[in-house]
C-alpha cells in the first residue's frame, strides 16, 4: 500500500469516475485503475462496485476512504511543517477566491507577490462561497477570501478588508444625476442582481432590507460585467462593490463617457468585507497568516484594511 494509492482512493470516491479522478490525480486513467487494482489485490477485497454507469465505494471501500484521508491529511501536516522550516510563503499555495474578489484584487496584487516571494507558487481556484467552503473543508485548499458571514466552525477568519457599495445607474436614470445617495432612495428601485449562490446577491438584499424596503428583481446575471453591460444598455440599476469600480484606487473603471453613471453612498455607506478563511490546525496556518499580512499592506486605495 503506498500513498499515491490512497491518493487514487481517496479520489475515486469522490469523483466516482475514472477518467475524472485521473485528472484530479494528474495521471492518465490507466495507472490510476492499475494503482487501484494493486491496492484491492494486496487488500484481498474489493474496494468499489463498478457497472457501465457508476463507481460507488463497497462498505469496506467507505471505511479506508476515511482512514485514508485522514492519512493524506496528517501527510500533508508533515510536509508542511517541513515547508514552514525554509520559508513560509514558498511552494504551492492553493487559494480560492468568489468572482467578485478574485478578477478585481488580484490582478492589483498578483505580480507584486510574484516579486516578493518568487518561492512561492499560487494556484487561484475561482467559485461560489459554498463550493469554496466544501472545497477548504475538504484540504482541497488551503484558503479563501471570502465574505462573511457564513459557517465558520471548523475554520479560522482573519479580516483582510472593507469594500463600499456605490449605484451602478444608466446616464439617464434620475438617480444618475446625484452627487451622493441615502439608502433609503433605493428602496423603490427594482435592481439587477446576480444569480443564487452569489454572497453579493444576498448582501445587496440585506442592504435592502436596511432600507426598509423588500427587494425588487428586475433581472439576474451571472457575474458582475453582465451587469455592468446591462446596466450600459439601460435595463435598470446594480450595486458595485468598489474594487470593480476603481480596481486600481482612485482612477473609474468607466470612461467618462460611458453610458454607466456610478454614484456613492452618503454615511453610513453599505459596505461587505472581504476576510481570508483556512482550517483551524492546518498545517501551513503560518503561511496562510502571513499571507494575509501581505494583503494587507498592498491593498488597492479605494478598500479599507482592517485592523
Amino acid at each position: 500500500m503506498t500513498i499515491q494509492e490512497l491518493r487514487y482512493l481517496v479520489a475515486l470516491a469522490e469523483h466516482r469516475h475514472f477518467g475524472r479522478a485521473a485528472a484530479a490525480c494528474h495521471v492518465a486513467q490507466p495507472s490510476l485503475s492499475a494503482g487501484l487494482k494493486r491496492l484491492e489485490e494486496d487488500l484481498g477485497a474489493r474496494l468499489f462496485e463498478r457497472s457501465r454507469r457508476q463507481v460507488i465505494p463497497s462498505q469496506l471501500g467507505e471505511q479506508l476512504v476515511e482512514q485514508a484521508r485522514v492519512i493524506l491529511f496528517e501527510l500533508e501536516r508533515l510536509e508542511g511543517m517541513a515547508r514552514s522550516v525554509r520559508a513560509s510563503l514558498s511552494g504551492v499555495f492553493r487559494l480560492g477566491t468568489i468572482p467578485t474578489v478574485g478578477p478585481y484584487l488580484m490582478p492589483h496584487v498578483v505580480e507584486v507577490l510574484r516579486t516578493d516571494h518568487p518561492e512561492l507558487e499560487l494556484h487561484l481556484v475561482e467559485q461560489q462561497t459554498q463550493e469554496l467552503v466544501a472545497e477548504l473543508r475538504l484540504g482541497r485548499l488551503d484558503a479563501a477570501l471570502l465574505s462573511p458571514p457564513l459557517q465558520e466552525d471548523g475554520l479560522t477568519r482573519v479580516d483582510l478588508y472593507r469594500e463600499d457599495f456605490f449605484l451602478a445607474a444608466p446616464v439617464s436614470h434620475p438617480l444618475a444625476q446625484k452627487e451622493s445617495l441615502r439608502q433609503r432612495e433605493i428602496r423603490h428601485e427594482a435592481l439587477l442582481l446576480l444569480d443564487e449562490g452569489h454572497c453579493l446577491r444576498d448582501q445587496i438584499l440585506e442592504i435592502c432590507r436596511t432600507a426598509a424596503s423588500p427587494a425588487r428583481e428586475l433581472l439576474r446575471g451571472s457575474s458582475l460585467e453582465t451587469l455592468r453591460n446591462m446596466v450600459a444598455a439601460g435595463v435598470g440599476c446594480t450595486l458595485l462593490p468598489a474594487l470593480a469600480v476603481h480596481p486600481y484606487g482612485g482612477v473609474s473603471a468607466l470612461r467618462e463617457n460611458s453610458p454607466v453613471r456610478i454614484v456613492p453612498f452618503a454615511d453610513p455607506k453599505p459596505h461587505r468585507l472581504i476576510s481570508l478563511y483556512y482550517r483551524k490546525g492546518f498545517s501551513r496556518e503560518e503561511s496562510a497568516r502571513d499571507l494575509s499580512r501581505w494583503l494587507k499592506t498592498h491593498l488597492p486605495p479605494s478598500v479599507s484594511a482592517k485592523e
